[in-house]
């Protein structure tokens, strides 16, 4: 078992599923870049609510952050090429709609306990509209 962090854009949209079971999971597909400029895709699935929630939200293209358990996969494309992929359960989500959340909860408890934050009350220096 690999445990791992992925960064990327979703591809497509999630897909809300029910098991035989009646649990529910979402499916998701993440385009990750390689360090040689390349295109990893890796596919997700959720158990965990928060997740759950989390990935249906998000839209094609929309940036997103992965932890979970990783499995490397191999795949062939239409030229008969084998292609790396990887299979992640994922147990936590990260968007940009999380940071912008907990950028604001810390920038309101700094102003809360030392005035107004400095930076023009971005302690992360981050964009607003990140």
């Amino acid at each position: 078992m690999i445990d791992g962090l992925v960064s990327g854009k979703l591809y497509g949209t999630a897909q809300s599923r029910t098991g035989q079971t009646g649990r529910a999971f979402v499916t998701a597909k993440v385009r990750a870049a390689t360090g040689d400029g390349e295109t990893l895709f890796v596919n997700v699935i959720a158990f965990d609510d928060k997740a759950i929630a989390a990935l249906l939200a998000l839209d094609d293209g929309d940036s997103v952050a992965l932890a979970g358990t990783l499995t490397p996969k191999v795949w062939t494309d239409k030229n008969g090429d084998a292609k790396p992929a990887l299979d992640m359960v994922a147990h936590a989500v990260l968007t940009a709609y999380h940071v912008k959340r907990k950028r604001q909860a810390v920038n309101q408890q700094a102003g809360d306990e030392r005035g107004p934050a400095t930076n023009g009350g971005d302690l992360c220096n981050m964009p607003d509209d990140f």
